[in-house]
């Protein structure tokens, strides 16, 4: 019997510990060594949402337009700022909005959105979450036609140094300063990736979260310099201490996100402790995501 009991022991497999950094990095390596498969499911959405439209995608392009103008028309007179250049500001801020918002909100969802995938497909659980941020980022491209579009109208207004504002500071105009928008995007869409996965998974196990996020989000969007330009805040009337209103903008990482990508795009000088804030959120939020991942990957099939 001692002999049996100890050649079962022989012929067991090895314990396997799936609370691991190891596991938890294998999932990201092994979603992105499937991107053929997420980005082709993140093309097929868009296609699938405007299905028998005349227009297709374009649609993203008209509604992101029409909404840009409406804004920067309406907000260039409450704050009798010059259009030329206020719109141009509003636009690329929106964009970029849309994106951050698109990964926020749908983020939280993630998990919740392809329960029977991750029932029925043994997959990395991160493949849908790049899905969905590849999907945010095709959105971010059609949006940014609009950006074009602007640039070419007020290109002589903004090639030149100008302010947003009276008060404000003296912007350079647009020069080759212009390409580090690019990193400032790639930035945005590898924090899009922790923010949906730590989202995602406590999303997941608590279904109070998302509307949550989706009514605090809407909070976000008017405390961020996005339809307002942030040299505002720096206006001294009646003698008053500017100090604690330059905070309102400064401890939103938001409005850090916004301004690497908006400020090269508009010839704007982009400040170096912007960079410095989006490095440090991206050190932490990868850590944290992975934290989760580490604990949690392996129960989210159950809790959808």
């Amino acid at each position: 019997m001692q002999a049996t009991s100890t050649l079962d022991q022989a012929e067991a497999p090895p314990a396997v510990k799936s609370r691991s950094f190891k596991r938890a990095f294998a999932d990201v390596r092994e979603a992105w060594d499937h991107r053929e498969l997420w980005g082709h499911l993140g093309w097929q959405d868009i296609k699938q949402r405007y299905r028998r439209s005349v227009i297709g995608p374009l649609w993203i392009t008209i509604s992101m337009a029409t909404t840009a103008l409406a804004l920067g028309l309406l907000y260039s007179t409450l704050l009798d700022t010059p259009i030329n250049t206020f719109l141009p500001y509003v636009t690329v801020g929106f964009i970029i909005w849309n994106f951050i918002l698109g990964c926020v909100t749908e983020g939280t969802d993630v998990f919740i959105a392809n329960e029977g995938l991750i029932k029925h497909l043994p997959a990395p659980i991160t493949i849908h979450v790049m899905r969905m941020v590849w999907r945010q980022v095709l959105f971010l491209m059609h949006n940014l036609v609009v950006y074009v579009i602007v640039l070419a109208i007020f290109f002589g207004a903004l090639d030149e140094p100008y302010k947003m504002t009276p008060t404000g500071p003296t912007n350079p105009g647009l020069s080759w300063e212009i390409v580090l928008a690019v990193p400032g995007l790639v930035l945005l869409a590898v924090n899009a990736v922790w923010v949906a996965l730590l989202f995602g998974v406590i999303s997941t196990r608590f279904r109070d979260i998302p509307p949550v996020v989706n009514s605090f989000i809407n909070l976000v969007f008017f405390m961020t310099p996005i339809v307002w330009d942030a040299s505002i805040l720096t206006r001294v009337t009646g003698g008053g201490d500017v100090g604690w209103r330059v905070l309102v903008a400064e401890l939103n990482p938001v409005y850090h996100f916004v301004e690497i990508v908006r400020a090269p795009l508009l010839g704007h000088t982009v400040d170096w402790h912007h960079w410095v804030v989006v490095g440090g959120f991206t050190v932490l939020g990868w850590f944290a995501a992975l934290v989760i991942l580490r604990n949690y990957r392996a129960r989210v099939s159950y809790w959808v």
